[in-house]
């Protein structure tokens, strides 16, 4: 098999091989690592890559810059985007393919989080097996302040990382967590200063990438399927969260964010 070489398809997502580690960096500095629809687009096929690649033991993510790992979905996107119901069908589409392909990916992942972790940058960390972060970063999940619907596999990581209450607290209430709180609850599992988080970074990858590939791959695989759980009502799931964005509320979450005022929601 040929050596597959890691380009991104675009300038917005920047990739590297380092030893065994594939790393995947978001690169949107000037909007704090937002993510625009190319920046989902470019990781599934990374991803396909690495799968098949024995040169490939860890796959990490990361955000370009100190102030952001990433800081939700690029709102300037919104308008044009997620207004309209085939605009939105699309854009979660992409964010559940980039989503659950991290989630199903075979060989372990490990989100490197360095400043303002909130939205979309929560779930691309929740998708991952591991997540180290640095100690000034921020955690949040705004969408009770948007109006916007929340998928089900987005939900599930997060319940099944820091149990219900936990994970009602900081969906309801959309509030900030600092490192801290956030490794105490288990949405993270460890923290360094920011000036030592590459060497924590560094510890992981030596040991993942050193450690036996097939013990490895069986033991995320055993884990996997411990969690599993019965059968969800996945269409009621899906119309509760389409409901939400052809909502009045939404259309008013989405201006107020763009207004930078508070919404003010009208349940309809």
């Amino acid at each position: 098999m040929a050596t597959p070489d890691y380009e991104s398809t675009t300038a917005r997502v920047e990739t590297w091989l380092d030893g065994r580690a594939l790393h995947i960096r978001f690169n949107n500095p000037a909007k704090h690592n937002a993510l625009s629809v190319d920046m989902w687009e470019a990781v599934p096929p990374l991803l396909q890559l690495a799968q098949d690649d024995d040169r490939v033991r860890l796959v990490v993510f990361s955000g370009a810059g100190d102030k952001a790992f990433v800081s939700g979905a690029d709102i300037s996107q919104f308008e044009d985007m997620r207004a309209v119901r085939e605009a939105v069908s699309r854009y979660e589409s992409l964010a559940e393919t980039t989503l659950m392909g991290i989630n199903d990916f075979p060989k372990p992942t490990l989100a490197c989080i360095r400043g303002y972790c909130i939205g979309g940058g929560v779930n691309v960390a929740i998708s991952c097996d591991i997540r180290i972060a640095s100690s000034n970063s921020v955690f949040s999940i705004p969408a009770t302040r948007l109006g916007l619907g929340y998928r089900y596999s987005a939900m599930k990581n997060l319940t099944q990382l820091v149990g219900p209450g936990f994970a009602k607290d900081i969906f309801f209430t959309a509030r900030r967590l600092d490192a801290a709180e956030a490794l105490r609850i288990g949405l993270i599992n460890r923290v360094a200063e920011a000036d030592g988080l590459d060497a924590l970074l560094a510890e992981y990858t030596t040991a993942i990438t050193t450690g036996a590939p097939l013990t490895i791959k069986a033991g995320k695989r055993i884990i996997r399927d411990v969690l599993k759980t019965g059968d969800a009502d996945m269409g009621l799931a899906k119309q509760l969260i389409l409901d939400c964005f052809e909502s009045e509320d939404y259309a008013e979450g989405r201006r107020a964010f763009m207004e930078k005022r508070k919404p003010a929601f009208k349940g309809k």
